[in-house]
């Protein structure tokens, strides 16, 4: 239908509107209040689009921002508050601990300049611990490339398994120091021996937690590679190895603070630089302030090693997800 002319009461020529719009508003669009008031549920309509329309959303708003930042950081803040208070009210008395106080004056002074060298023997607390981590890296290291591979195997082999587990039970508990003779009789040297120790201590984590996630993979997903002949590498790199990930990561995790924990003990016996070395050194040389601070630099080394693996954790499981 098109539009009509028609006269309007002043002798003039009206247009009525003919099409389907104009007929479902009764011949009534010419008036301009009819016009607006047809138009505004169209427009409202857009407006509600353009509301819920992802392009106009905002981010998290900075006060929702600042209370989960709050909810995270408040109960370890509180944690530290009340064991430096229980710290605070145990040497208050006096005695061979130093307080939290003294402690806070001698870091001051030994964090001024961590990286001096005034000989092979003394040097600062950064020297010492940049060694320690290297030593820690290196055996580390040699574990994940034996202890990863190992883990696939034995989850794939049930009679390996049976044969390897109960090696793995008996030399798991041993202790680092009756591993460190053994590794200074074979290597003649104090920082192979070390790095042996953290590589034998260290390893067992990831051959276990591996090798359980491969035994726990879905029968299915098996029988599913078995009926297409893949190869024993695509069905480790393209089946195996997301679904064992979160296990091998957890093993990680675990092996990489058992291999810190080592090498404090093994510096301790060794000598040469390393941040055992450095508390053993300060133990003769009894400050006793600085053994406390070494303790504190520790547990906060072995924290931001285990946070930034359970980042990179959960990276690679979204990434494999």
């Amino acid at each position: 239908m098109s539009a009509v002319t028609m006269d309007s009461d002043f002798g003039g020529e009206k247009t009525v509107d003919r099409t389907p719009m104009g007929v479902l508003l009764g011949d009534k669009i010419s008036s301009p209040a009819v016009v607006e008031t047809a138009s505004e549920p169209a427009k409202e309509t857009k407006m509600e689009k353009a509301a819920s329309s992802p392009a106009y959303e905002t981010g998290t708003p900075w006060r929702e921002k600042l209370d989960a930042l709050v909810r995270a950081t408040m109960p370890p803040a509180l944690g530290m508050l009340v064991l430096i208070g229980i710290w605070y009210i145990a040497t208050m008395k006096g005695g061979s601990i130093p307080g939290p106080l003294q402690t806070w004056d001698a870091a001051k002074i030994l964090f001024a300049d961590p990286f001096y060298r005034n000989g092979p023997n003394d040097q600062g607390i950064g020297w010492n611990i940049l060694s320690s981590l290297q030593r820690v890296g290196i055996g580390f290291g040699f574990a994940a490339l034996v202890g990863i591979p190992l883990g696939f195997i034995l989850g794939r082999s049930a009679f390996l398994s049976a044969m390897i587990n109960p090696i793995i039970s008996l030399l798991r508990p041993v202790s680092p120091l009756a591993w460190l003779p053994i590794g200074l009789l074979v290597f003649k040297r104090a920082d192979p021996a070390a790095t042996y120790t953290i590589f034998i201590c260290s390893i067992w984590p990831m051959i276990m937690n591996t090798a359980q996630g491969v035994q726990r993979v879905p029968q299915d997903y098996l029988n599913v590679a078995r009926v297409l002949a893949l190869s024993e590498w695509k069905v480790v790199t393209k089946i195996l190895f997301p679904a064992v990930l979160p296990y091998m990561l957890t093993g990680i995790r675990l092996s990489i603070g058992t291999a810190w924990l080592v090498i404090v003990a093994a510096e301790m016996l060794t000598g040469g630089v390393g941040i055992g070395f450095w508390v053993w050194d300060e133990w003769n040389n009894l400050k006793v302030e600085h053994i406390i601070i070494a303790i504190f630099v520790i547990g906060i080394v072995g924290l931001i090693l285990e946070q930034a693996l359970i980042m990179l954790a959960k990276k690679l499981t979204k990434e494999s997800a």
